[in-house]
């Protein structure tokens, strides 16, 4: 059984308009999207800034109400679950973001924020959770003594693990990463993961890994899920995606990963156009339309639901893009 199962999952926010403020449209941040997470296993999600994969994340942890589709952690749907059926669940699935000086409270010191939990959650004394929280701080590579600091007085790198030690207080079982590395130092990002890879090794953790390039989840993630405009275009073993695209936006985002070597030179698929809007996205492949593709007119009508090509290689079926 999978520990995360999400069947066709929709996050519309509704936009106001006129004198009296009524609905007079959605924008579709996520448009049905299908997949599953197992134990132990990282599902890299990657794509353009603003394809939803932030909104998926939040919708997943339930600091958003779905629109519609299904959301299943280890069997049961908490799509719609109440806050109260919520509170005992929030234990085994947490988030790490983006930007960790804004996600901690600047007026509480390092451990005041890794307490909460506990104390939400009702765990431990209060001498308990004081050994818990130097515990936590040696997990993620901090001293003991930084627990009476503020977020403020620590670099970024360190704002992060103090994040992460916060995500992993009360031994959860999954994990939403919010490109944890984007705001970071390119010298402090492969420390930072690193550190979640040996968390992952000695707890047993599953994550969703939500972030930007293909460069970034080539190492963390057993499989990769490539979104655009709210959907899922290609979803394979990372292995298979780095070596076989079949979509002809994964090419795209391959292609835009740096080389190292200044002396050598590759031809590049240029994205042209600008991204559709998701209040009124185009009909057919959202990606052709923006390419201008000769065969995006056949695409119009068409059951875009991914499409097994090989096994575990799922692909959209469209014929302007694969």
């Amino acid at each position: 059984m999978s520990l995360l199962t999400v069947q066709n999952l929709q996050q519309h926010f509704p936009v106001r308009g006129g004198l009296l403020r009524r609905s007079v449209a959605s924008c579709k941040a996520v448009d049905g999207v299908s997949f599953s997470l197992g134990e132990g296993e990282t599902l890299g999600l990657v794509g353009e800034s603003g394809c939803g994969k932030t909104t998926l994340g939040k919708a997943i942890v339930r600091l958003l109400n779905p629109t519609a589709g299904s959301i299943h952690f280890e069997g049961q749907d908490i799509t719609h679950a109440s806050m109260r059926t919520l509170r005992p669940m929030r234990r085994h699935i947490q988030m790490i973001f983006q930007d960790p000086a804004e996600s901690l409270n600047p007026r509480h010191t390092v451990r005041d924020i890794l307490e909460e939990p506990f104390i939400v959650q009702k765990i431990g004394t209060p001498p308990e959770r004081k050994k818990w929280v130097a515990e936590l701080l040696d997990k993620v590579g901090l001293s003991a003594a930084s627990s009476d600091r503020f977020p403020f007085e620590f670099s970024g790198g360190q704002r992060q693990r103090i994040g992460i030690a916060r995500a992993i207080a009360l031994k959860p079982k999954l994990i939403i990463c919010d490109e944890p590395v984007s705001a970071l130092d390119v010298s402090v990002q492969s420390q930072v993961l690193n550190l979640l890879l040996d968390l992952q090794r000695d707890m047993g953790l599953s994550y969703l890994f939500i972030a930007h390039g293909l460069n970034v989840v080539k190492h963390m993630s057993d499989r990769v899920a490539v979104m655009y405009l709210g959907k899922i275009v290609e979803l394979a073993p990372a292995t298979e995606l780095y070596q076989n695209p079949r979509h002809a936006y994964t090419k795209a985002l391959l292609d835009a990963i740096p080389i190292a070597d200044p002396t050598q030179r590759r031809e590049r698929q240029l994205l042209r156009g600008d991204v559709p809007s998701p209040i009124n996205p185009p009909p057919g492949c959202a990606f052709g339309h923006r390419m201008k593709h000769p065969k995006w007119e056949q695409s119009v009508g068409m059951d875009l639901t991914l499409k097994e090509i090989a096994p575990g290689h799922f692909v959209q079926p469209c014929p302007c893009c694969t």
